[in-house]
């Protein structure tokens, strides 16, 4: 597995945001470009069972409307000999993001994708949350999955863009994003191994954050 690189300075051209701090809703017609100028983000921590030190790498698409995380050690297992805390893995990823001055940023969706293999009767789920450092609140979603399961899988979060939180204007907020797999037993054999994962041994599992832009009030 292609240990990632954790010293991501990353430069690229417009990033992305999320759903979560509490900024009136005012809703813009339609998406703004991209802005033009260069956007940087940097990690400003790592931390949890599913991205061990080195394991994570963090990248800006060249169109400035998405950034990928990516994993090479996110695994959840149960059953067999596994160790009794693999069930549930996590990891949070905190994120400085330098947005180009008079524009703000919402993440309008994120895709995730990894391989499960479950035996029947097992069933597994993989959540996110997002907020920006300071929110008083936390918006979450999960998604299922039930064995009998031996395949690729993917989940996708939508927001209307009505619903959006868009981070606060001239002032820098951490980006923070938590997933979680968890792999249950249910009532499969416990001498059988059921496994999830949210990694990228092959080079091309990852999760995607597809960003929205809009000016800030008065730009």
């Amino acid at each position: 597995m292609a240990r990632g690189l954790l010293r991501f300075l990353l430069s690229g051209a417009s990033l992305a945001a999320l759903l979560v701090a509490a900024l009136p809703a005012q809703a813009s017609p339609a998406f703004e470009d991209p802005p033009p100028d260069k956007i940087v983000i940097k990690v400003a921590t790592v931390n949890g069972s599913g991205c061990p030190q080195g394991t994570t790498a963090v990248a800006v698409s060249e169109d400035n409307t998405a950034f990928t995380v990516t994993y090479s050690d996110y695994l959840a297992q149960v059953g067999g000999n596994s160790d009794p805390t693999a069930f549930r893995k996590n990891c949070q990823l905190s994120l400085v993001v330098h947005v180009p001055g008079g524009f703000t940023y919402a993440i309008a969706s994120a895709d995730y994708r990894g391989f499960a293999a479950l035996q029947s009767g097992s069933n597994a789920m993989q959540r996110a949350s997002y907020y920006f450092q300071g929110s008083p609140s936390t918006q979450f979603r999960s998604h299922p999955f039930s064995g009998p399961l031996n395949d690729n899988w993917q989940a996708t979060d939508e927001t209307d863009w009505a619903q959006l939180v868009w981070a606060p204007c001239g002032v820098q907020r951490n980006f923070n994003i938590n997933t979680e797999l968890r792999v249950n037993l249910g009532s499969s054999s416990p001498s059988k191994v059921s496994f999830m994962t949210m990694d990228s041994t092959d080079g091309d599992i990852s999760t995607v954050y597809h960003l929205a832009w809009k000016q800030c009030p008065g730009k």
